[in-house]
């Protein structure tokens, strides 16, 4: 698997030195300090994203089969307190052909916009367990 780093213009690649759980902590802090970041009834509205949280959950099961929802980093990339924004893009990447995993490719090709959003505002939701 060929990892790529976000584009210089990404939160994450500010501190590229850090562990992809370390900068998921940063980003975390950095959204919940400057955008008041808020749950509420099941829906939350992160940085202009706007997503079912509840749905993110339901649909998260297929994710975290590989990806660790404690945030610890075993090989396969952190995906927990990401920038929804971003994190929807990793994925449309992913449906288009853009981004080059098969696995990835065959996940996000089964996702409306809906689901991804659901899912950006969920995994942004979660913090780090370690």
């Amino acid at each position: 698997m060929i990892r790529t780093a976000p584009p210089a213009s990404r939160p994450l690649a500010v501190l590229p030195r850090w562990s992809r759980a370390a900068r998921g902590l940063v980003v975390t802090a950095t959204l919940l300090a400057t955008c008041g970041l808020s749950l509420t009834m099941g829906r939350a509205d992160t940085k202009g994203v706007e997503g079912d949280r509840e749905l993110g959950e339901y649909l998260s099961a297929e994710c975290v089969t590989c990806h660790q929802i404690s945030g610890r980093y075993d090989g396969i990339p952190v995906i927990i307190g990401f920038d929804p924004g971003y994190f929807i893009e990793v994925l449309k990447d992913y449906r288009e052909h853009r981004r080059d995993n098969a696995v990835m490719r065959n996940i996000a090709a089964k996702l409306s916009d809906d689901e991804m959003a659901a899912l950006a505002v969920y995994f942004a939701s979660i913090q780090p367990t370690q």
